[in-house]
């Protein structure tokens, strides 16, 4: 295998493509099935949301650990702890899954034991990002690392889309909604047999720390979500350049969450689907707003050259209006162009907070600040997707009208109240 000047080749670099598309599209398409996987099971939608929400804020808690341990245990060998805790919460998942649809194991066993799995998942299957990242740092320089470094990060957006697409696909019998699962914790095990095979573990050109990598989700940030977790000078949460920022991106992270929370219950219950036919037109709206934000965060911000500040109002804004619609809608393309709207608003809201705390500090600050929006964008999946579903079940209007309202007085707060110009440092 021939490297490149570089020493990162195309085949090695297509190997650590995939295993962040890997992990990636296997957890989003996981996150579109978990509606129907819980109202088949008769699970009660809020424990759904907390199952899904438990796996990411151990990822928030673990992949720091991961990040300061990519340089020390080996890069290549994370790379395989990751893909072992991938596979294995897969396995784990779906083998409890075929057991309790098959009637072996009772619901609430079940749903115990999904936990478990998915915990594996949050706690090792953090361990990859990072060391990819940092295979890649350690391996090149400059704008080549740059490059190479973007290209990585945008597997995880790529893979928001391609997770919900292919998931109807492997829903068959006997395994039913399992069957995604199963099948995806066999192109686990592919990778992380190309990963042994083909991927030399060879002695670095530069020095690097991972890198913390935000929890893989349909409209989570891609590019701007990888983040160093090197020490750097001293940053407060409490400076008051950076406070307000990150008080804008927990408000709006929180909306954006819940809305992926009820999303795929509004599917079922307003198109009055059978849940374990529901998967496909669940899919369908998931892959909107997934392109929806990929569109925002790869075509429109490059061209529209607006402030973060503008990022923030304008994509608030369209966030609010998104969520209206998705709401009220009766249909599934008013619920496609509701959520897609929605996503194209947070879309533009993610970059806007992230800059914006990015650009009211010193160059020598930035690593710090970058932990810290890693932190803020984690903080939102703690409770707002099992919140979300609760007020889904007094009403269901309720978290949207709530959504809407909470993105509405943000735009407003921030055009009227907030001049970053006079906090950049």
């Amino acid at each position: 295998m021939m490297a490149t000047a570089s020493g990162l080749s195309k085949e090695r670099f297509s190997l650590l493509f995939g295993v962040m598309l890997v992990a990636a599209s296997g957890n989003t398409a996981l996150q579109s099935l978990m509606p129907s996987i819980g109202r088949v099971l008769g699970i009660p939608d809020v424990w759904v949301a907390v199952a899904f929400s438990l796996s990411a804020v151990i990822w928030v808690l673990t992949a720091p650990h991961w990040a300061r341990r990519a340089d020390q245990r080996g890069r290549r060998a994370l790379m395989r702890l990751g893909l072992y805790g991938f596979v294995g919460s897969m396995l784990v998942c779906g083998g409890v899954l075929a057991a309790g649809l098959a009637g072996a194991l009772a619901p609430t066993a079940v749903f115990v034991i999904f936990i478990f799995g998915r915990t594996i998942y949050g706690a090792w299957g953090s361990a990859s990002p990072p060391a990819v990242q940092a295979y890649i740092a350690a391996r090149t320089d400059g704008s080549e690392r740059t490059r190479y470094l973007a290209s990585i990060a945008s597997s995880f957006g790529l893979g928001t889309i391609i997770g919900p697409a292919i998931a109807p696909l492997f829903i068959f019998a006997p395994l039913r909604l399992s069957g995604p699962l199963i099948v995806f914790a066999l192109i686990g095990l592919i990778v992380l047999a190309a990963i042994v095979l083909r991927l030399p573990d060879d002695t670095p050109r530069n020095p690097a720390r991972g890198r913390i990598a935000d929890f893989p989700a349909v409209g989570a940030p891609s590019a701007d979500g990888v983040r160093d977790d090197r020490e750097t000078a001293p940053l407060r949460w409490r400076d008051p350049r950076v406070l307000p920022w990150h008080l804008i991106g927990v408000v709006g992270g929180h909306g954006h969450a819940a809305l992926l929370g009820v999303i795929g219950f509004l599917v079922i219950d307003r198109l009055r689907l059978d849940p374990a036919d529901a998967q496909h037109s669940i899919a369908i709206v998931l892959m909107g707003g997934a392109a929806a934000t990929l569109l925002a965060q790869w075509g429109l911000i490059p061209r529209l050259d607006l402030t973060p500040r503008q990022l923030v109002m304008w994509g608030a804004t369209l966030a609010a209006a998104g969520a209206w619609v998705t709401g009220f809608s009766a249909t599934m393309y008013g619920i496609t162009i509701g959520f897609a709207l929605a996503s194209l608003g947070f879309g533009f809201f993610r970059p806007g907070f992230t800059s914006g705390a990015s650009l009211a500090v010193s160059p020598a600050e930035q690593n710090t600040v970058a932990g810290m929006v890693t932190s803020v964008n984690g903080v939102a999946y703690i409770a707002a997707p099992a919140a979300g579903v609760a007020l889904y079940g007094e009403g269901r209007l309720l978290p949207f009208l709530t959504i809407t309202a909470l993105m509405v007085l943000l735009a407003l707060g921030v055009a009227f109240r907030f001049n970053p110009s006079d906090r950049a440092g």
